[in-house]
């Protein structure tokens, strides 16, 4: 499909003019935000209504990604293998996908995907539904459907071995909760009963969860609701006609920026700090190489699958690349499939980036996705050096305590310091590359949980020094008023953030239970009155110290 930017009227069906594009674009880009506030609205956890720890997208029928709206990077780069997945399964309008399982779709147990099939304006007799609910779907799968819905939310507990699903010395998935492929919860429009009830019988607070499940339907319902009144406005075969042209126009985009850049290979490794099991270094390693309007990405070298939880599944190491080349490539450019289409990524079988089951995955969404990002940002350093900032804090800072007697499960990402750039210093207290979550705030910290915070406040001179200034990292302390599990997973406490261009390191990170240190990762359980302090890492700093301007 192309974009007619020609004035005159040659009567072809096969383009859609520039302005109509727009508007269009805008509009199904408005469908995926709107999809958010509705899911956000409606959550009960304050993961997902104060974190806003979720994200929604649109894709067309053939599973590529239309629009999406701008919330977590690691779950929409990773989104397209759970569209694929479902289409696997033979889906129907009128059903809902639900699954978590990392090597069908998923990135880690706690985030749970809910795929909905559109087809704006069947005839909602109800004969269609009654054949998907016997199972009768012969000569029909799929002959309405014009898209998905997707909705990806991290639920504060999916069941395992600790409260929050977080553990931090899981050997094998089965320990870190409750495993779904693509499992249809509603078939034909009507919930499966008994499928809900066995997720819920499954997982601790069941009634949030429960309530967090029906908030991810309703954004998928107000998807396809929107999408109706888009096909009523503009007709239907000028927005199906617009999800190609939207497509096109940002892959040429890409593929011009690409273009821009020098050709050649740019090599990097950086490392993990052990993975739980083994407090050795763990490499990752890529040769990015850029030719003409592509980019091919390849992890050969990078250590093989662990008997830890940071594996990562090949979809995670995709939004990680997917993210730095959205970074060195113009912000303006619509986020969709034709942004990817340059990008060629590939891993080893077996290997930290590509593990086969039943590996434990859990960490490798959060800590590992964080790691890749910024190797493929060393390597792209050297071809972009005006584009890179120094390294951020590197890590996702992931606290976890749930009540021993399951009532309650707090999770939270505590942000750091961001890299200086080349020309200015790096934001202080944020979260960095694969996350963008807010903080919960103290007030409903302390009203949801059996918490208290005693500190929350920068760290001040943890940011590196340099012409610009790395950004500082956060201290937060919180005293648990009940029985808990803590669970600490988390990087960058034994290697620092990296300065370059002579800018020094950032401030490496500290766990502290009672103001002892503890282990980068560690799960433990404490008493009432246990004070848990996190304090997170700075961002490197930009150019030499002597040159920065006071």
């Amino acid at each position: 499909m192309t974009v007619n930017t020609d004035d005159s009227d040659d009567g072809s069906d096969e383009s859609i003019d520039p302005v109509t594009l727009e508007v269009v674009r805008n509009q199904l880009e408005s469908v995926a935000e709107g999809m958010g506030q509705t899911l956000i609205r409606g959550a009960y956890s304050p993961n997902i209504k104060e974190r806003r720890d979720c994200s929604t997208a649109l894709f067309d029928a053939d599973g590529r990604l239309i629009a999406q709206a701008e919330h977590i990077p690691v779950h929409l780069g990773a989104m397209p293998a759970a569209v694929a997945a479902v289409r696997e399964r033979d889906p129907n309008p009128g059903d809902v996908f639900v699954l978590n399982d990392p090597f069908t779709g998923g990135t880690h147990l706690p985030d749970v995907t809910m795929v909905s099939p559109l087809a704006p304006g069947r005839d909602g007799s109800g004969a269609d539904d009654k054949r998907a609910l016997d199972g009768d779907t012969e000569g029909r799968i799929g002959d309405d459907i014009v898209g998905y819905a997707v909705s990806r939310a991290h639920h504060a507990d999916v069941g395992g071995m600790t409260p929050g699903s977080m553990p931090a010395d899981s050997r094998e998935i089965y320990q870190e909760g409750l495993r779904l492929p693509p499992t249809r919860l509603v078939a034909g429009g009507r919930v499966r009963e008994e499928i809900r009830s066995l997720v819920l019988a499954n997982v601790r607070n069941p009634r949030e969860r429960r309530a967090d499940l029906r908030a991810q339907r309703a954004a998928n319902e107000r998807a396809e609701a929107r999408l109706e009144s888009l096909f009523d406005e503009h007709g239907r075969e000028t927005v199906l006609e617009g999800f190609d042209a939207v497509i096109d126009y940002s892959r040429e985009r890409v593929e011009r920026e690409i273009a821009a850049l020098p050709d050649g290979t740019y090599e990097a490794t950086d490392v993990l700090e052990g993975d739980g099991v083994t407090d050795e270094d763990i490499e990752i390693s890529v040769a990015v190489t850029i030719d003409g309007e592509r980019i091919d990405v390849d992890f050969s070298g990078t250590d093989d699958q662990l008997a830890g939880n940071l594996n990562a599944p090949l979809a995670v190491a995709k939004s990680a690349v997917y993210f730095v080349v959205r970074c060195l490539t113009d912000p303006e450019i619509p986020p969709n499939h034709g942004c990817y289409e340059p990008v060629e990524i590939s891993a080893p079988e077996g290997s930290l980036l590509d593990p086969e089951p039943p590996a434990a995955v859990v960490g490798g969404n959060v800590e590992t996705s964080q790691r890749v990002t910024d190797t493929v940002f060393t390597a792209l350093a050297r071809a972009a050096p005006d584009r890179v900032p120094a390294q951020g804090q590197g890590t996702m800072n992931n606290l976890t305590i749930g009540a021993r007697d399951g009532s309650v499960t707090y999770y939270e990402t505590i942000g750091g310091g961001f890299g200086a750039r080349p020309d200015r210093d790096g934001m202080d207290g944020v979260q960095v590359g694969m996350t963008n979550t807010l903080n919960t705030p103290v007030e409903a910290l302390e009203t949801e949980y059996p918490l208290r915070v005693e500190r929350y406040a920068l760290r001040e001179g943890s940011g590196g020094r340099g012409r610009y200034r790395g950004g500082e990292g956060l201290e937060r302390s919180v005293t648990v008023e009940t029985d808990a599990t803590v669970s600490l997973l988390t990087e960058r406490r034994r290697h620092a953030p990296k300065g370059v261009d002579g800018g020094e390191d950032g401030a490496t990170g500290e766990n502290l239970i009672d103001g002892e240190a503890v282990p980068a990762k560690t799960t433990v359980d404490v008493d009432a009155g246990t004070t848990v302090t996190v304090r997170t890492p700075g961002g490197g700093g930009h150019g030499e110290p002597d040159e920065r301007e006071e």
